[in-house]
């Protein structure tokens, strides 16, 4: 069975799965074909790794490392992705404001986006007077890893650029974690999030601009999480247009 016209038209402006039409109590088999190959890339991109050397060049990185030794381990043990192996340190930094890019459960988005992200994150930073400590890579790393970056640097605040988990419409998804006054033990209510940073998403100016509104809140709060609302002031869609158009 076809999908109306209406259900075709709206699939041209999404990624979603709508209108797929119905045989019988089941899906067509096209549809059905294209969710299992989905699925299967989803399944694949958690696998997938930074190019570290590429990434680093770009950023000016350090790199540090989890307590998780390989991918395997990463995705069996969370806990341990969310603190740096043993054995590793970074030169203090008090009062920074840290930037950690993290490869998360898909690096591909990272790979892509975090380099123009970080480099209009420090620019705007430190228009506002913040001292930006060179950003950290962080591999087979957890949004938590921020906590022990952001304490061993002893950073005001860290921002987790890392990736998200993959769907069956979008690969390539970066997420944002802003922490105050990070250190091991902080909670998942205690950050912000930005999510959905990708081409079909939020773009990295949008994106940017969210963060540093927040980074500001967060500094006259004292907090970030559920504490700090996301009041930034919303653009109109669209612009006026002259009477009589």
């Amino acid at each position: 069975m076809s999908a109306p016209v209406l259900w075709r038209d709206l699939r041209r402006h999404t990624a979603a799965r709508v209108g797929l039409g119905r045989v019988g109590n089941g899906l067509p088999t096209a549809a059905h074909l294209d969710f299992q190959e989905a699925h299967a890339q989803a399944r694949d991109a958690v696998w997938s790794v930074l190019d570290v050397p590429a990434l680093q060049a770009a950023l000016g990185a350090e790199v540090v490392a989890s307590a998780a030794p390989d991918r395997r381990t990463y995705l069996l043990r969370p806990d341990l992705g969310r603190r740096m192996a043993e054995g590793l340190s970074l030169a203090p930094r008090p009062g920074c404001f840290a930037i950690v890019v993290a490869d998360g459960l898909c690096a591909t988005g990272v790979q892509a986006q975090a380099p123009a992200l970080a480099q209009a994150l420090t620019s705007g930073l430190r228009a506002a007077g913040w001292d930006v400590a060179p950003p950290v890579i962080a591999t087979q790393a957890r949004v938590a890893i921020g906590d022990a970056i952001g304490a061993a640097l002893g950073a005001a605040m860290v921002a987790v650029l890392i990736g998200e988990r993959p769907g069956l419409s979008a690969l390539d998804s970066m997420g944002i974690y802003l922490t105050h006054a990070p250190r091991p033990g902080r909670s998942d209510a205690e950050r912000n999030c930005i999510s959905n940073i990708r081409p079909g998403g939020l773009s990295v100016a949008e994106a940017s601009a969210k963060l540093l509104w927040l980074v500001q809140a967060a500094r006259d709060l004292g907090a970030t999480g559920v504490a700090l609302k996301d009041e930034q002031p919303v653009l109109p869609l669209l612009e006026d247009q002259p009477e009589g158009r």
